[in-house]
């Protein structure tokens, strides 16, 4: 087991312990530290709870700060779950003091600061990798398998979208997702653009167009409500990107428009020979749904509950493919896992930095052309990273 040091137990740290004590042999978290000491006690009382349940883990300690954790010599891998203006500044320190590092997504809040981790990194021969894993997940794996055994053709184009009206409704501290690195294209497109490199390969460029429609936001979720959030980045973004295969990707993320609950993620990707609705990346399970025109069935229609699109018409002559992978649940923690794994053994994972750094630059990008009115060629290159394999004790057939 490689032995975990947490910083930072907000809201993302829940599942990361349920499934840290309960589901992953390769990781052993062995402290905690948050800049509130009541987060990380609550936090240790999470595990001690799962403990007594019957999961076999330590007690993990709780760290004064997280210098303490990079001084402590049982540290392996430091898992970075702070805000996201803050990966770069504990990252570079966790790296500065020999750590590997796994942490949430973005890498940075910015291509100069993704730019020196990645350097730093490198430098000191350490593993770095991070969030999004939710690709790693049954349903994702499942559209890359059809695609990369070319069931519905060449990829032509792909049209995404993530719409809501922010999380100031919900979040329990919603601010920092309107001040810098966040919004929901750092936010929420992680995710969507990640899944799509994995599924069509290396970007090439980009062109946006962003805004900011409203300038302030009232939290109406506890414990802050009422208190008004001044809007520091652009809140709508849109644009597409180009991918060096020739395939053209069209994405939407936006905290600004109204949009009924369950309905919130938009995926399609196009081939030469069909269509598949990709499951919302956000989550590690599907549904997948495939049309292709051989294969319809006149009046057979999917089930509108199985989708966003309250349009059953619309799906008439898609069929539900079986997800053909493991972890359909929510399995954060697996791309922390990979990498532990590939640690002990040599090998490469999956959610690494070359994947981050490469999805850094295209969220960044976005902005980027907008302000200044053009095409942005990227920099970074990408090689994706090797498909998931299934346990063949799990009874999933071989192709």
């Amino acid at each position: 087991m490689v032995k975990v040091a947490m910083i930072g137990v907000g809201a993302i740290s829940g599942i990361y312990l349920k499934n840290i004590t309960n589901v992953f042999k390769e990781v052993e978290l062995v402290g905690v530290c948050d800049l509130i000491p009541e987060r990380a006690e609550k936090g240790v009382q999470t595990v001690k709870e799962y403990i007594e349940a019957g999961a076999k883990a330590p007690v993990p300690k709780i760290y004064k700060d997280m210098y303490e954790a990079f001084n402590d010599p049982e540290v392996e891998v430091v898992l970075n779950l702070t805000r996201p203006y803050e990966h770069y500044g504990v990252t570079k320190a966790a790296l500065e003091h020999g750590k590997h590092v796994f942490s949430e997504k973005p890498l940075a809040a910015d291509m100069e600061e993704g730019d020196e981790l990645v350097a730093l990194a490198e430098e000191k021969g350490l593993l770095m990798g991070g969030a999004p894993d939710t690709f790693m997940g049954a349903g994702i794996q499942t559209v890359r398998k059809l695609v990369d055994d070319g069931y519905i053709g060449d990829i032509v184009a792909t049209n995404c979208a993530m719409i809501c009206h922010g999380h100031e409704t919900w979040h329990p501290d919603p601010e920092f997702y309107y001040k810098r690195a966040g919004g929901p294209m750092m936010d929420m497109g992680p995710y969507y653009v990640t899944a799509l490199v994995q599924l069509i390969g290396e970007a090439k460029g980009v062109i946006g167009m962003t805004k900011k429609t409203f300038p302030e936001r009232i939290i109406t979720s506890e414990p802050h409500y009422g208190e008004k959030i001044d809007v520091d980045i652009d809140t709508h973004l849109t644009g597409s990107i180009a991918f060096a295969n020739g395939a053209v990707a069209q994405i939407c993320t936006t905290f600004d428009v109204h949009y009924a609950p369950g309905a919130q993620c938009r995926f399609e990707l196009y081939g030469t020979k069909g269509t598949i609705c990709v499951p919302d990346p956000n989550t590690f399970g599907g549904p997948v749904l495939v049309y292709r025109p051989e294969d319809q069935v006149s009046g057979q229609a999917i089930d509108p509950g199985l989708m966003a699109h309250n349009a059953p018409q619309y799906y008439t002559g898609y069929k539900e493919v079986p997800l053909l992978f493991d972890y359909n649940e929510n399995s954060r923690a697996l791309g922390l896992s990979d990498m532990c794994k590939a640690l002990r053994t040599g090998r490469d994972f999956r959610a690494n930095y070359q994947q981050q750094h490469h999805v850094l630059e295209i969220l960044t990008s976005f902005e980027k052309s907008s302000r200044e009115g053009r095409y942005i060629p990227l920099k970074t290159h990408y090689t994706r990273t090797a498909p998931m394999q299934n346990n063949p004790m799990h009874g999933i057939l071989d192709d």
